[in-house]
């Protein structure tokens, strides 16, 4: 039995024991065998599910989600403890200085007028702070990690404060084109190399345009996605029997009348 006293509420400083009990000898095995790389993933599970609450909105979901997401922070925290580099607490006093720093408008005598005005300063004290003394070095610094249509948002978002952008919509739309072009040409070739990389400037070009639509391209996307799951399920509902064994004609009947159906309701499930 470890040394923890059962209590009705518990805060922060109890999961930091929590956690220190569970790394520590006659803990959890499986917590002890863990380390960051084999809990990375577990980390963007929980941001998503979170993220899925917030969408749902669903305020006990996301308490819950939020908490397993407080978790993997602690966890992590407690790994660089052990190994004498740092301590939650220092993330904790890291995040603070950080915020105070980044809000002179709040914590200093700078005045601003409007959110751009806090963003805007925001983003040249971040340059400052990391010491982005670069253009290149501000899209470079875009994380690896992130999904590739966020990221991709992110860099031509940051290549465009520096004046390298489409003066307009119309001139996104037609580089859109030619990247299609260059695709249907690398096919014609049946150059497999050249065809994943044009396919990936389209997907590029086309996340450029949804950014400059003000339109978030994951967001269009994963809503995108939930309207082919939505219509695919229906198609399901009206076919008379298993999809596998309709023909092509025959789901593309399916598909039209499933977008019919959603269509002829006023548009809501556009």
């Amino acid at each position: 039995m470890v040394d923890f006293t059962i209590k009705d509420h518990y805060k922060v400083d109890d999961l930091l024991r929590i956690m220190e009990l569970l790394r520590g000898e006659g803990g959890c095995v499986w917590d002890r065998e863990q380390d960051h790389h084999s809990i990375r993933n577990n980390f963007i599970e929980e941001t998503y599910e979170a993220v899925e609450a917030i969408d749902r909105e669903d305020p006990a979901l996301l308490q819950e989600e939020l908490g397993d997401v407080l978790l993997q922070v602690v966890f992590h925290a407690r790994m660089e403890e052990e190994a004498g580099r740092f301590t939650f607490s220092d993330v904790c006093d890291g995040i603070c200085k950080k915020l105070i720093y980044r809000h002179p408008h709040v914590f200093g005598d700078v005045s601003v007028e409007n959110s751009s005005q806090v963003l805007d300063n925001w983003d040249k004290l971040k340059t400052v702070e990391k010491h982005q003394e670069t253009a290149a070095s501000t899209l470079e610094a875009v994380s690896k990690a992130l999904p590739a249509l966020v990221r991709a948002a992110k860099v031509q978002k940051r290549a465009g404060k520096v004046g390298f952008e489409y003066p307009a919509l119309s001139d996104a739309l037609g580089d859109l084109r030619s990247e299609i072009a260059e695709l249907e040409e690398a096919l014609s070739r049946e150059d497999a190399q050249d065809v994943f990389e044009e396919i990936g400037d389209v997907i590029f070009s086309a996340a450029n345009v949804s950014r400059l639509l003000k339109a978030d391209p994951e967001e269009a996307l994963s809503r995108s996605t939930e309207k082919f799951v939505r219509r695919f399920s229906r198609m399901e509902q009206l076919a008379e029997r298993p999809l596998a064994g309709c023909t092509v004609d025959e789901l593309n009947d399916l598909w039209r009348e499933a977008k019919k159906e959603e269509k002829s309701i006023g548009g809501i499930l556009k």
